[in-house]
């Protein structure tokens, strides 16, 4: 998904729903949690950072490609329902 698919499909939705709908993550189809966001970051923030950088999380790891957005999952808020990936529309 590009990101102008991500934004249109993301626009539709806030018309429909308002601009204060939350936004949730649905994780693994076959035992589907729905999780908070965490926040968005990129290949290349996540390449051009350093072990100078304060993080537990540094591994020292290039990712593929810089020009990929990634919308990081946050803590689990509840089951989610397979029904997610029967009705989610595709970019």
């Amino acid at each position: 998904m590009t990101i102008d698919a991500l934004i249109e499909l993301l626009s539709e939705y806030r018309e429909q729903h308002g601009p204060d709908a939350e936004v949730r993550l649905m994780t693994q189809e076959n035992w589907p949690f729905e999780n908070r966001i965490a926040g968005i970051t990129s290949g290349s923030e996540m390449n051009e950072a350093s072990e100078e950088d304060p993080s537990e999380y540094f591994d020292n790891q290039d990712v593929a490609e810089d020009a990929i957005v990634y919308i990081v999952e946050g803590g689990q808020i509840c089951y989610g329902s397979k029904r997610a990936w029967e009705t989610c529309r595709d970019c």
